[in-house]
């Protein structure tokens, strides 16, 4: 019975643990005839033999994954889970998967990388330009042509959505916020004029 629980890597010659050694259904016991170790130097060195390049191994302690986006080794609790993955966890750590999120997003939904989008916050000294307070953060576009207009905070980008993005509308807002009220005159039954 504990024979049947190790198993004898066929490279380094070393008794191991079924669980050291990679599946493969053709093998006659289901297993790799090099344990993980082994089969992953080999397999490196018939990389580099190829001429192929090759990422180095980064030696981590248990629990930990190394990042090669940022090149950290960070904890598991900092990385998505990823259930096809052999590890389970995601190629790249939570932070690193955010900043290619926010940069795919931008270059999706609005054509623009990441340093234009600076320039353009740059170039609106880094406040919102409708309420000249709040800083830049959310890009505004226009729903119909997609042309991106500038960069707002949130309060004004979600108002002028509000409004339809109609300029109307906030003529009339504005209007209603200077003390004008508007009403609409009625020209005959049913027809109103909306005041100029």
């Amino acid at each position: 019975m504990i024979e049947d629980a190790v198993k004898r890597c066929s490279r380094c010659k070393e008794l191991k643990p079924r669980a050291a050694f990679a599946g493969n259904r053709a093998a006659r016991d289901g297993l790799q005839a090099y344990c993980r170790e082994c089969w992953a130097a080999y397999h490196q060195a018939r990389q580099l033999a190829k001429g192929r390049k090759v990422r180095p191994r980064v030696e981590t302690p248990e629990g930990h994954k190394f990042c090669r986006t940022c090149e950290e080794v960070k904890p598991h609790s900092e990385w998505h889970r990823n259930a096809t993955a052999s590890d389970g966890l995601a190629t790249c750590c939570k932070a690193c998967k955010a900043v290619k999120g926010r940069r795919g997003h931008l270059m999706r939904h609005y054509g623009m990388t990441e340093a234009e989008r600076d320039a353009m916050v740059a170039s609106q000294r880094g406040l919102c330009v409708i309420c000249l307070k709040a800083p830049a953060v959310h890009v505004d576009h226009c729903h119909e042509t997609g042309r991106v207009r500038g960069v707002l905070c949130f309060n004004c980008n979600s108002a002028i959505g509000k409004l339809g993005d109609d300029p109307d509308a906030v003529r009339r807002a504005a209007a209603y916020l200077e003390g004008t009220p508007w009403k609409p005159t009625l020209v005959a039954p049913g027809v109103y004029r909306l005041p100029s």
